[in-house]
């Protein structure tokens, strides 16, 4: 079975760190973003990956110049201009040629689901789509897929009023499709699966949904992409196999980081090559590679680019977000601030 991974999306919520990198080459726990997606399906009987990419494509090729991401081989399909969701798929598909039951993932999404029990439960309804469903406190920021007791697809409502959701399951951004789906989107177009394909299909009772409760994050935001980090690293989320090997390696504090004595770091990824001068504080954050801390300096809540230099007493908080090779200057006092700001 194949996997087509969407990844063509800008990250504008994540900018200023996706000014240079796609969202999903940003490292979780000195990983890339990627990795962690794709590293999830290997022992599901998925044989290839395909990345359907979009911006800054070529930052994909030179990542991985042998061909295999996570031990995956992996084609591409890089879209001329953004065709929604929907319509990133039937381009992908078309692209390299997609002919029987193959997998969709949201390649900013991390879960620890078991795609074998939902490629199960998709052969044995007959369905032609099948979502994965994940229970949220908070549902009004999601698609919500109201089921029937088989697990069909009753209705797909697009982030409902807060308060009005018929169910706490959403989308949760993994699906499993039949080639037939492929005929129903219009190609050449923009066209979203989770407001024109997925209504459609559940129309015609053709799709089905299956609920896990499971770990399951979106880190599409700053918020959320710090806190898939800290995961890690505090042991909310714990991994096995390959990926616990990552992160016993030093994903908290790459080997190749320079640590002064005299430092405070608690709940941290600090990335190879990054200096931490004595005296400096860091809180829950993360620093990309070959970051600077000089002494004094205090970063709580936030998140480093490649190559940032925090100098002398300079204080970040709050989810300050620092694009690469950004200088703070000393005694700055930056709360919540992103720099460059986004355009």
């Amino acid at each position: 079975m194949k996997a087509l991974v969407l990844v063509g999306g800008f990250g504008t919520r994540l900018r200023p760190l996706t000014f240079t990198t796609p969202k999903q080459l940003l490292p979780i726990a000195g990983r890339p973003m990627i990795e962690w997606v794709i590293g999830r399906v290997a022992g599901h009987g998925i044989d290839e990956v395909v990345l359907s990419l979009g911006y800054k494509p070529d930052a994909f090729l030179r990542a991985y110049p042998d061909g295999t991401v996570a031990g995956l081989p992996f084609r591409v399909a890089v879209e001329p201009e953004p065709r929604g969701t929907a319509g990133a798929v039937r381009f992908s598909a078309d692209e390299v040629g997609l002919d029987e039951t193959f997998l969709v993932l949201n390649g900013d999404v991390l879960t620890d689901l078991d795609l074998g029990s939902l490629i199960e439960f998709h052969r044995q309804t007959g369905a032609e789509a099948t979502i994965a469903l994940q229970p949220v406190d908070d549902p009004s920021r999601f698609g919500v897929v109201p089921t029937d007791a088989d697990g069909r697809v009753e209705a797909f409502v697009e982030k409902p009023a807060p308060g009005t959701a018929p169910t706490n399951n959403i989308n949760a951004g993994t699906y499993v499709i039949e080639p037939s789906v492929l005929d129903r989107i219009p190609p050449g177009v923009e066209v979203s699966i989770e407001r024109e394909t997925f209504p459609a299909l559940a129309g015609d009772g053709a799709l089905y949904a299956l609920a896990a409760d499971t770990y399951w994050l979106d880190t599409g935001t700053p918020e959320q992409f710090l806190e898939a980090n800290l995961d890690l690293v505090t042991g909310r989320r714990t991994v096995d196999g390959a990926e616990s090997a990552v992160l016993a390696e030093g994903a908290n504090i790459a080997e190749g980081a320079n640590i002064a004595e005299g430092t405070n770091i608690v709940d941290s990824v600090i990335g190879d090559g990054c200096r931490i001068a004595p005296g400096a504080r860091i809180e829950r954050s993360v620093l990309f590679d070959r970051c600077v801390v000089a002494e004094g300096a205090a970063v709580t809540d936030s998140v480093l680019g490649h190559g940032v230099t925090i100098e002398r007493e300079a204080q970040l908080c709050n989810g300050s977000v620092i694009g690469d090779g950004e200088v703070i200057a000393s005694g700055a006092c930056l709360d919540g601030v992103k720099q460059p700001a986004p355009e």
